[in-house]
């Protein structure tokens, strides 16, 4: 999917010279197909990947962070479904981003 994902941007991005992305340490972010692929199109694609544990230099930290204290601590739901219910509600009043549909619990529902 990653690869998918990177052949996308490089044709959605086709005005720019050069792609910058930066990414998380994830194995699909550093698998050596990833590695390949960015070789081949190193003059394109530059990979950036964040120390293993960098809650600091990774904006979305501090999504999850807020996510956790309002939502999942000490949370008094009885099921996953009440849960999910209201993080998609907390999400979709403090993000920028449009949350759409569920999650994959849905989708495999």
């Amino acid at each position: 999917m990653f690869l998918k994902h990177l052949d996308e941007l490089r044709s959605r991005l086709r005005r720019y010279r050069k792609i910058h992305i930066i990414c998380d340490n994830a194995t699909c972010h550093t698998s050596s197909e990833v590695a390949l692929y960015l070789h081949e199109h190193r003059d394109r694609i530059g990979l950036h990947v964040l120390p293993s544990y960098s809650p600091d230099c990774n904006p979305i930290e501090r999504v999850w962070w807020n996510l956790h204290d309002q939502i999942t601590r000490n949370h008094q739901c009885q099921s996953m479904e009440e849960l999910l219910d209201l993080t998609f509600v907390w999400l979709s009043h403090r993000n920028p981003f449009k949350v759409e549909g569920r999650s994959v619990y849905q989708q495999a529902a």
